[in-house]
């Protein structure tokens, strides 16, 4: 409909000799003021040398000379926009074709395109912390988004299974006795993950421990026999219990990369580039001078004096691979937003060196801000960091004080908690812009009310246990029902799914859909808790308000799946 207005304004203009200008046709903020708005005046009102609000009419009255049916009127507002209201038969028609459309809300921007995001990131022998979580919610949302676009989207995961962190965690696990304690992959996780914080705490307050953990680390590097067992052990069952998490949080990567795979490669990169002027050798290591390129940039070690490739080095490579690999169009990568300026400096990098691939070109970075915790119970903690795994444990545990004496099966109560648990978190990362920071409200999180995920997954639970009963109301006619303001109201904005969800493509920005579920919902929510849906004494009525029960529900799934959140079969 959007595409549609915009034709029917360009023809306008056309019609009346006007200029055609690069005009928006959009949703109004407010839904009094309309189903949709163009600018088009104030876009042609310098050139026309004329008032917005006289070239609006001049164009209104021009469209209502063969005004489509489903337009009802139009109206000048402000300044000059002219707002679209569309009929109510409209809405019921597109109602019924919406509960026709699986897919409703699908779009087709990115068809043929193939895209690889990297995303999640965690490193063995290291907690999975609350900053995976978002970079996992964040990014396999964006996943969605663009899949839902039509793009092909391989899914990456890098992780750190060498440097300081292993030399840390390994010599943790000698002082607590040699050897990997746990009964399976995530009690033996945390166990590593326990030490990893012991050895970086000695590191940091013993100089003589420190030397021994540098000195351990170098040949952990080299590959030393003497830690290849404990190494080869702490790796795997780190990845293991990696890969549980990941289970719970509905993602499956397509693709593994690790620094141990692409630091000899990122380091002979920087060697070669070093002859061609791009790298630098100061007090005997390589340099990239990021702001003889750019002046907002700066200057960072790819490759130390001792011979040893940086993060920044092994980034090379893995740009190489990632492209070698996959040929995308796209490439995404999200990180926490402390390495933005980082990402910078070796996006300027691949574009010095692979001038004629074209990568940096092809290359995006999509940052996170941090997650701070505003108020309520945070049981499990590890050191001074509370961990992925424990937040969603407590998130579980008290969406199941939540449902104890509801009358659930065992089975039934352990789907709930665990789906509800998770989509609490989830819901509660996407809610806010992707780069800024959260305070996260634990209590406020798993809340059945308000602007939380498990208030979304009620509403949509609510809307299914109607269509459920709606059998008893089979004889009545959504068409031949004239709807109230309220009840065309959702219909209303349940029609501005498509459009929410391109936007969000467009912007990268989950936070847009979850905004707009959130609104939805409550309309719904209210609707419901005052109206009666089946009434066998007004079955034409009670069929058109099933109608808008399944519409609801529909866009719900397909909103909720955008956020990775599941809908739980009851609650």
């Amino acid at each position: 409909m959007n595409k549609r207005i915009a034709d029917i304004v360009k023809k306008a203009i056309t019609d009346l000799g006007l200029p055609e200008g690069d005009f928006n046709v959009e949703f109004p903020a407010d839904m009094n003021h309309g189903d949709y708005s163009t600018n088009v005046a104030m876009v042609l009102a310098s050139s026309e040398k004329s008032s917005p609000r006289e070239i609006a009419l001049k164009i209104k009255d021009k469209i209502e000379e063969s005004k489509p049916d489903e337009i009802e009127k139009l109206e000048i507002a402000g300044a000059g926009f002219i707002n679209f209201y569309l009929t109510d038969k409209f809405f019921t028609e597109e109602t019924k074709k919406i509960n026709e459309t699986e897919d409703f809300g699908k779009g087709d921007l990115m068809v043929g395109k193939k895209v690889l995001i990297d995303y999640t990131q965690p490193n063995p022998f290291k907690p999975f912390h609350i900053g995976h979580l978002m970079s996992n919610a964040i990014g396999e949302s964006i996943s969605r988004i663009l899949e839902w676009q039509g793009a092909k989207v391989i899914r990456a995961n890098y992780q750190g299974d060498i440097g300081l962190h292993v030399a840390k965690a390994i010599y943790g696990i000698k002082v607590e006795g040699g050897k990997i304690l746990g009964n399976n992959p995530s009690e033996k996780a945390q166990f590593i993950g326990e030490c990893y914080s012991e050895g970086s705490d000695l590191y940091d307050k013993e100089p003589n421990i420190k030397t021994e953990i540098d000195l351990m680390n170098e040949k952990i590097y080299a590959g030393d026999s003497e830690f290849e067992g404990i190494y080869k052990e702490g790796r795997e069952v780190t990845l293991e219990a990696f890969e549980e998490i990941y289970k719970t949080l509905g993602t499956k990567f397509d693709k593994y990369y690790f620094e141990s795979e692409v630091r000899e490669e990122g380091k002979e990169i920087v060697l070669e580039n070093e002859k061609k002027g791009i790298f630098e050798i100061s007090d005997g290591a390589y340099v990239f001078h990021g702001e003889k390129y750019n002046p907002k940039l700066h200057t960072r070690v790819f490759v130390t004096s001792k011979g040893l490739p940086l993060y920044e080095a092994k980034e090379l490579a893995l740009t190489v691979n990632k492209f070698k690999d996959f040929n995308p169009d796209l490439s995404i990568v999200t990180t926490a937003v402390e390495q933005q300026e980082y990402m910078r400096v070796v996006t300027e990098a691949i574009q010095q060196i692979f001038k004629q691939e074209n990568y940096a070109n092809r290359m995006k970075h999509i940052n996170h801000g941090m997650m701070r915790f505003a108020t309520g119970k945070m049981s499990s903690r590890l050191g001074n960091v509370i961990t992925g795994e424990s937040l969603i444990a407590d998130s579980r545990a008290e969406i199941m004080n939540k449902i104890q004496n509801r009358d659930f099966t065992i089975e039934e109560k352990t789907e709930i908690a665990s789906v509800v648990g998770v989509s609490a978190i989830k819901y509660s990362i996407l809610k806010s812009n992707t780069g800024t920071d959260i305070a996260y409200d634990f209590d406020k999180s798993i809340s059945f009310e308000g602007d939380s995920g498990p208030y979304l997954q009620y509403s949509a639970v609510r809307a299914q246990s109607v269509i459920g009963r709606s059998k008893e109301v089979l004889e009545g006619d959504a068409l031949k029902y004239e709807p109230t303001e309220n009840e065309i109201s959702i219909a209303r904005l349940i029609h501005r799914f498509p459009e929410t969800t391109e936007k969000a493509f467009k912007n990268y920005a989950p936070h847009i859909i979850a905004s707009y579920l959130v609104h939805l919902a409550g309309k719904f929510s209210h609707f419901y808790a005052e109206n009666v849906f089946i009434d066998p004494n007004h079955l034409d009525r009670s069929a058109y308000r099933i109608e808008i029960a399944k519409a609801f529900l529909r866009t719900m799934k397909n909103g909720l799946h955008l956020l990775g959140i599941k809908i739980p079969s009851k609650m």
